[in-house]
């Protein structure tokens, strides 16, 4: 079975340095089931590509290779006669976490910035069994952002009208950081496959929630993803989904408020989470902030995109729930970082309505869908806390806009979209306390909208982003710059 990995970033060879495999050489690995070689079949400053071949030895599959003994007089002749050494599988899945684990985590000693930074790639498996054809692999990869070309394999060539066999010939193209284009083949090449090779223990939950961190909880295809990986063993799909939906800082409105049409457009839309992530990040961007709050980080989704991102030298999570701060160290895999990626993150358990003065002196502060979670007697003592005592420079704050509940059929006049939101306001009353708090604590403020803008009830989540005028705690007045 074969996969190749083609850039065309400049210098191409920098592949090399990722995949931490010297173009010039042929690189083998010893697997259970036989054996791992990665070569280079061009390797030149525009083009690069990497190719991974599994050979499978049919016999270690049966266990025979391995010292078993013989198979008893009732074997099954399909330990023998299968598609496992020729069509990719889970057993190509298993052989990229051997091979490519460096690179799975998103390291790279030489060149630490290429590796979170997306890059120009394509990735192509010629033979891979896919049952649910082409339309479920499309269904897979392109809400990660992927052109999917998955051209379906006939039975015979010779004999057209016996049809299309259950492989396919699939294409990934797409400008991708390189950890993350191998963590969705780890994951959907044996979702795709649907016939694991070995025995699925309750610790795959783990490999594939840290594999599928930042993308996989956003996924319109997740119970079928979860499922499929899991084997189908209920007790672990679901517990994988109830770890999934605590992962979920975002409060998506309810499932039965989204129709018919929004479901089908879904696969071809980013999530509203997903969009609302990126709109933070944009902001920390800007700001050159280099030391970050997530404050109310619960499971840790926007921690996992910090981490990613070397610019940030310091980043802390503070939640005041122990259990979220559990699941964010479970997602963001602390105990397996290296020790110079793990002193970059911190996870304090704290009150944001209580001064605390370990949050003093940062660059940044993040409240994501945070605030409608206080009781509105509350918020004086939050903003005293963030705004007045931590006081980072910049203070990006997101919380959804009331107006556009509306367009949600499930959500009623006077529903909230989640059980725990205490308000949820409207433009107009949160553009009033964006303009108070800045006034109270020396920050002019800027307002946008995240989502698409309805022009009748404006965007489903509001966005400000606070940054200090003085060296004072508070001012006469505030200043506020609505983006348009």
């Amino acid at each position: 079975m074969l996969l190749t990995l083609t850039t065309t970033h400049r210098p191409a060879t920098d592949l090399g340095y990722l995949l931490v495999k010297h173009p010039d050489r042929l690189h083998s690995f010893e697997l259970p089931v036989g054996a791992a070689h990665v070569f280079y079949p061009e390797a030149d400053e525009q083009h690069c590509t990497a190719a991974l071949l599994v050979d499978v030895d049919p016999l270690r599959l049966t266990g025979e290779g391995r010292g078993r003994g013989r198979a008893p007089e009732s074997f099954s002749l399909g330990q023998y006669v299968n598609d496992r050494p020729y069509a990719a599988s889970s057993l190509l899945s298993s052989a990229l976490a051997k091979v490519f684990r460096s690179a799975l985590r998103g390291e790279s000693r030489d060149r630490p910035e290429l590796a979170a930074a997306p890059i120009p790639l394509q990735l192509r498996v010629p033979v891979l069994r896919c049952r649910g054809g082409a339309d479920l692999a499309a269904r897979m990869f392109a809400p990660l952002g992927w052109a999917v070309t998955a051209a379906p394999i006939p039975l015979d060539d010779t004999h057209p009208q016996w049809g299309d066999s259950r492989y396919v010939d699939l294409t990934l193209t797409g400008t991708v950081r390189l950890a993350d284009a191998l963590n969705h083949l780890y994951v959907l090449l044996p979702v795709l496959d649907d016939a694991k090779h070995y025995w699925v223990a309750p610790d795959e939950i783990d490999k594939l929630l840290r594999a599928g961190a930042g993308w996989l909880a956003d996924h319109p295809e997740r119970a079928v993803i979860v499922r499929r990986y899991l084997a189908h063993q209920r007790a672990l799909a679901g517990e994988a989904m109830a770890r999934l939906a605590a992962q979920q800082l975002a409060d998506e409105p309810p499932a039965d408020s989204v129709t018919e049409a929004e479901r089908e457009q879904a696969p071809r839309q980013p999530s509203l989470a997903l969009r609302r992530r990126e709109a933070v990040l944009a902001a920390l961007t800007a700001s050159g902030a280099t030391r970050v709050l997530d404050l109310g980080c619960g499971p840790g989704a926007l921690l996992s995109a910090l981490i990613g991102d070397r610019r940030y030298t310091e980043i802390v999570g503070t939640d005041v729930s122990t259990q979220a701060l559990t699941l964010a160290a479970r997602r963001l895999r602390l105990d397996r970082l290296p020790d110079r990626q793990r002193d970059r993150v911190r996870l304090w358990q704290s009150a944001l309505t209580y001064r605390d003065d370990r949050l003093r002196g940062y660059d940044a502060g993040v409240l994501m869908e945070v605030i409608e979670h206080v009781d509105p007697p509350r918020l004086p003592a939050l903003e005293d806390a963030v705004f007045g005592h931590a006081r980072p420079a910049t203070v990006v704050v997101t919380t959804p806009n009331a107006e556009h509940n509306v367009r949600y059929e499930g959500l009623g006049a006077g529903r909230f979209r989640h059980p725990d939101h205490r308000f949820e306001w409207t433009r107009v009353e949160f553009a009033d306390w964006v303009d108070r708090v800045a006034a109270a604590y020396g920050y002019v403020a800027e307002i946008r909208g995240v989502g698409d803008d309805d022009p009748e009830v404006g965007p489903p989540t509001q966005l400000a982003v606070f940054r200090t005028v003085g060296t004072g705690t508070t001012v006469g007045t505030g200043t506020r710059e609505v983006a348009r």
